[in-house]
């Protein structure tokens, strides 16, 4: 088995998507075959590239270009199933990514087993999304998509602590607050494939958070540094934006991620009493 950091490159710089999943669950198998075997695994230090391999469809626009659809018509339902499709692909590099990019940090072993698993689910997720899109009569490639999805990889490229607090803990926390949304409007439309594919994406994130929070309080404690306003200055500097209530307060601790994390970096409501 070549070291972890050379199959995390050989995912990014794959440029069909289904091939890259394919790949990305191929890899994270051979990785968990030798780890519940108890052989050698070695880590290495790779080089990754500073934009993933991508398809030449969708295009990527610029947020602010992106069509907003309404979710009441099929065309609507599709174009979100497309959205959330275009995240879980860039999911799958941003976790491979966080493996390569930061590989000469020494890190225990669990940390390694995390992401790889985190990498196998969302390399799973964009395969759900893609398979419902394709029972719609559409396929991913066929809108276009937000170009901005990589900018946090681009903006923490150097800085680990940083990656961990605005990939996981603030991008993908986002999740947790809006799929139960996702999730009635297809229970609405009585689309049970779809509701039964974010259902799973549902569960199988929380722990994708965790493993954020885990490891950023790891290598906090590691350096003697207070999580909390690290936190706070690290989303100050990377997130372009305020963060957006309503929380998914239940899922965020579920995720170990307690609430006077978030709601100090929030806009358009007031906190709750207690933090104010």
């Amino acid at each position: 088995m070549m070291p972890l950091a050379e199959m995390a490159c050989a995912v990014l710089t794959t440029s069909d998507s289904r091939e890259k999943t394919i790949l990305s669950r191929r890899l994270a198998a051979q990785w968990f075959e030798h780890r519940h075997a108890d052989r050698p695994v070695e880590i290495g230090t790779a080089s990754p590239p500073d934009m993933p391999a991508r398809p030449d469809k969708p295009e990527l626009l610029a947020p602010r270009d992106v069509p907003r659809r309404k979710t009441g018509s099929e065309a609507g339902r599709n174009a979100l199933l497309h959205a959330v499709a275009h995240i879980e692909l860039n999911a799958v590099d941003l976790h491979w990514d966080l493996i390569a990019r930061f590989s000469a940090t020494p890190m225990p072993i669990g940390y390694y087993d995390d992401w790889v698993k985190a990498a196998d689910e969302e390399s799973k997720h964009f395969n759900l999304m893609c398979d419902c899109l394709e029972a719609h009569g559409s396929f991913y490639g066929a809108m276009v998509a937000h170009a901005g999805m990589w900018r946090a990889a681009e903006d923490t490229a150097e800085d680990f602590l940083g990656r961990l607090a605005v990939v996981p803990m603030v991008l993908e926390a986002r999740g947790l607050d809006v799929t139960p949304g996702m999730i009635r409007i297809f229970e609405n439309a009585k689309d049970q494939q779809v509701v039964d594919a974010l259902n799973v994406i549902y569960a199988e994130e929380v722990a994708h958070v965790a493993y954020g929070s885990k490891w950023f309080h790891f290598l906090c404690g590691r350096d003697n540094i207070d999580p909390k306003p690290k936190f706070h200055a690290l989303v100050r500097k990377y997130f372009h934006g305020a963060l957006k209530p309503p929380f998914n307060e239940a899922k965020r601790a579920e995720a170990g991620i307690a609430p006077d994390f978030y709601w100090p970096l929030a806009d358009e409501m007031l906190p709750p009493p207690a933090m104010r």
